[in-house]
């Protein structure tokens, strides 16, 4: 298996051009055909020599991203299920707002996580997704919105999968969307959402980013959050509510906490007081998700009223909280749900 293309940073490909006997401007030529005009083959790169374009079809493969499923909601979020060159499959969402276009992608093949409540995990982890693969998503997703003048302005690492448990490709990911002379994705644009893997809050801290951190807690205690995520028994939530100050502490950045309201399980009133008291003095959001129903899950969604009034107890606590918009309800957008599907037929 070549190495795809995509998985190298400018600075990595103009020090192949070097070895390769090439000057590294070329490497910033490559960069451009990529990310400026998403060239879909080595062959379209006419200002490259012919020698170099044959070499690097020799050398490297194109990320290959099959469209197996597209959906598109009544709000215009779209919805694809790609299939890999192993015969695997990833989901990816564009979600239409009124500032923008945004991309929520997938870094790992499945998830080992086991969230009681997501459909990601169904199925348990088969692989990570190298960086090229990542890279590949937004690049087709842009692709896709060439056609009508947009572009992606803004992306959320919340697909299926952990990213920081595969930390080096979803680094190597950030910095080709962040570079200037590739798609110039603004830092606070991008959002990484994370389970809580406490070691890579840590390191994540030490990167010197403007890319802003989203932990999913979904609980306000130890012993309700191991019933929930089961990643809590690894990684504690006293453990990762400290990871979370440090990152607070030496970056100066707030944190999203993702909190999915399950119907008469984390969602009373006492559940928001508890929240509200273990956040308190900590610079953070929440973010309130009603649960998606999941058929292979027992969860209900919680009352529109009841989601309101636990907003209502946090806010009161001095706790900033916010309702997150569903989009592509009508469409299975929830994480893992169109892969669990597609699994499922394949199984017959």
């Amino acid at each position: 298996m070549k190495p795809f293309i995509y998985d190298y940073t400018l600075e990595q490909l103009q020090q192949w051009m070097k070895e390769n006997g090439e000057p590294s401007f070329r490497g910033a030529q490559l960069f451009d055909w990529l990310y400026v005009k998403r060239a879909k083959g080595f062959k379209d790169m006419t200002n490259l020599p012919k020698a170099l374009r044959e070499k690097l079809d020799e050398q490297f493969a194109f990320v290959t991203l099959q469209e197996i499923t597209k959906f598109e909601s009544k709000d215009g979020t779209v919805k694809f299920l790609f299939g890999l060159h192993d015969n695997h499959a990833i989901e990816t969402v564009i979600m239409r707002h009124n500032y923008g276009n945004s991309i929520c992608v997938t870094t790992q093949v499945g998830c080992r996580i086991g969230c009681t409540f997501c459909a990601s995990t169904l199925g348990g982890l088969k692989r990570n997704l190298t960086a090229g693969e990542i890279v590949a998503q937004v690049v087709t997703a842009q692709q896709m919105l060439d056609a009508t003048g947009e572009r992606v302005s803004s992306i959320v690492i919340m697909g299926s999968g952990e990213p920081f448990e595969n930390y080096d490709a979803t680094m190597a990911f950030l910095r080709i969307m962040i570079h200037e002379k590739g798609l110039n994705i603004g830092q606070r644009h991008i959002t990484v959402s994370t389970s809580g893997i406490v070691p890579s809050i840590y390191k994540f801290a030490e990167e010197n980013t403007q890319i802003n951190l989203a932990i999913s807690i979904h609980a306000p205690n130890d012993a309700l959050r191991s019933k929930l995520m089961p990643v809590n028994r690894r990684f504690p939530f006293e453990e990762v509510m400290e990871a979370c100050r440090y990152y607070i502490a030496k970056t100066g950045r707030r944190i999203t906490f993702e909190y999915a309201l399950i119907g008469s399980v984390n969602d009373r009133p006492e559940h928001a007081e508890e929240l509200a008291d273990v956040l308190k003095d900590m610079m953070c959001h929440v973010n309130l998700i009603p649960v998606n129903h999941v058929p292979e899950r027992d969860y209900v969604r919680t009352p529109r009223e009841d989601i309101f009034e636990f907003q209502r107890i946090l806010e009161r606590k001095k706790i900033n909280a916010t309702i997150r918009r569903e989009q592509g309800h009508d469409i299975a957008a929830a994480c893992g749900q169109l892969r669990a599907k597609h699994m499922e037929s394949q199984t017959r």
